[in-house]
This record gives C-alpha cells, sequence and structure tokens, in this order.
C-alpha cells in the first residue's frame, strides 16, 4: 500500500487552483491535470507499507492546532506545474513533529527537504515561457484542521488517492 501524510485541499483555494489550471490550458499547456479531488499537500511521504493503523498509532501522539495555509506562487519541477505554500512556523513545526513520530516508530518515509507545494499538473508540456505561466496567480487561504493518511492507487486514467484516516487539530 502506498501511503502518504497530506492536507486534502478543499473549498476557495482549491476553485481557484481549479482556475488557474483552466487559465494555463488556455494558455496551451497540456498534460495530466490533477483534478480537484486529488489536490492535496505533502507533509510526509510513507510509499509502501502495509498497515496504516500503525501510521495512525504513531502520528498519534502528534497534536497541532489549527493553522492557515496561503497559496504562494508557482513553479516546476522538470515536467511538473504546482503551486507554492506560504512559509509558515506552524506548518514546518506540524511537518516536524510527523516525521518524527514516523521515525521513532521506524516507519521509513522520504526524507527529503520539506517543500510545500500543491501538484497541479503532470508530464506539464508548454511551448511559452514559464513567466506568462506565473501571471495572475492565486492568493487564497484555507484553515487546516485536519490531516489525512491517504493511500495512492495506479488507475486506469492516473492516481486514485483515498483517505483511510485523519487527525483533527486541537483547540485553537
Amino acid at each position: 500500500m502506498r501511503l502518504f501524510l497530506a492536507i486534502p485541499i478543499e473549498g476557495a483555494m482549491q476553485e481557484s487552483l481549479l482556475h488557474l489550471q483552466e487559465h494555463w490550458k488556455a494558455l496551451g499547456v497540456r498534460g495530466h491535470f490533477v483534478p480537484a479531488e486529488n489536490m492535496h499537500l505533502t507533509l510526509a511521504f510513507i510509499g509502501e507499507y502495509g498497515n496504516p493503523d500503525i501510521v495512525m498509532d504513531a502520528i498519534s501522539s502528534v497534536s497541532f492546532k489549527s493553522f492557515s495555509l496561503q497559496l504562494d506562487g508557482a513553479g516546476n519541477f522538470h515536467d511538473t506545474l504546482w503551486a507554492g505554500i506560504a512559509p509558515k512556523d506552524a506548518l514546518s513545526a506540524c511537518v516536524r513533529q510527523l516525521r518524527r513520530a514516523l521515525a521513532e516508530h521506524d516507519i521509513p518515509y522520504d526524507r527529503k527537504r520539506f517543500a510545500p507545494h500543491i501538484t497541479l499538473v503532470r508530464r506539464a508540456d508548454f511551448p511559452g515561457s514559464m513567466e506568462k505561466l506565473l501571471m495572475k496567480l492565486p492568493t487564497d487561504t484555507m484553515k487546516v484542521a485536519e490531516i489525512s493518511l491517504m493511500r495512492s492507487d495506479r488507475g486506469k486514467n492516473g492516481m486514485i488517492y483515498t483517505r483511510i484516516d485523519s487527525m483533527e487539530a486541537g483547540a485553537s
């Protein structure tokens, strides 16, 4: 089972990202556009791991207060287009605590430096300049009230993400 910890993107932020995707399509971007239901911010990628209950037990010791995310810029990793998330101490602290809990329970995870982003287009192809894509970027915010343990499966038309469980923020 391919597992990861994430914040699902919802509400006005999700709508703004869908509009951004439409804008990019109108500019000529081609590729695999991430559907609304798959938009998320990955906090820790675990990968192949057979027991989600052990993961939830490990992260149950982590408590976090609700905080907000704000869209901030966009960019690309090779042929992947993404929307950025503004740096926030509460987000960074939450990620550190989650990753520490995974490590303390010997649950392997990708230890790459956390670079908060929301993937919007995979295998993107754009004949124009990136500068053109970076105009008119949304700056919406979203309140984070839960973190989800997600499963990813390869489907006929791309990845299918399923929420297995979640943990809610404590009192703010």
